[in-house]
């Protein structure tokens, strides 16, 4: 689906307030709300629009530190990668895992209350998974930039 400038509009719109009306988004964009609405499903059948959430603050929910992991596994096999992925993403404390190139294989981007909560997530899990080999870890000491919104640029003029 290639965009225009409305659903551009809408997207950003979206990104920044998910609970906004479909009249309050239709205004917003310059549109009236039928075809608003209709624009704002064909972007959510299309995949684009993946899913509405709220955005808690970290620190407000008892998550106060961040720690970003580089596993290496033993070997870079489909089957040790399926099987590290699969466990990983089963781990609530697990917000983000992204298969790497570089130095290692896997980046993780953990949040837990405390650092006792970080050996007990390591020693209990991470440790635990068959095939890894090395784990660095690396405590945020504090979060300069956080966005959730894409920087949505117009592909072509609508």
């Amino acid at each position: 689906m290639e965009l225009d400038t409305i659903d551009i509009r809408i997207l950003d719109h979206l990104q920044r307030n998910g609970r906004v009306s479909n009249v309050e988004l239709a205004t917003a964009v310059g549109l009236s709300p039928s075809p608003c609405l209709r624009r704002v499903r064909e972007l959510e059948n299309a995949g684009i629009i993946d899913r509405y959430a709220a955005i808690l603050d970290q620190r407000s929910a008892g998550y106060a530190l961040s720690v970003f992991v580089q596993v290496t596994l033993e070997r870079q096999i489909e089957t040790a990668l399926e099987g590290f992925e699969r466990i990983i993403a089963a781990r609530p404390e697990v917000m983000e895992c992204y298969l790497m190139t570089g130095d290692s294989d896997y980046l993780l981007r953990v949040v837990v209350p405390d650092v006792s909560a970080y050996e007990a997530f390591l020693k209990n899990h991470l440790t635990r998974i068959a095939g890894v080999s090395s784990i660095k870890s690396s405590f945020a000491l504090n979060r300069v930039k956080y966005e959730t919104a894409l920087p949505l640029k117009v592909s072509r003029t609508a």
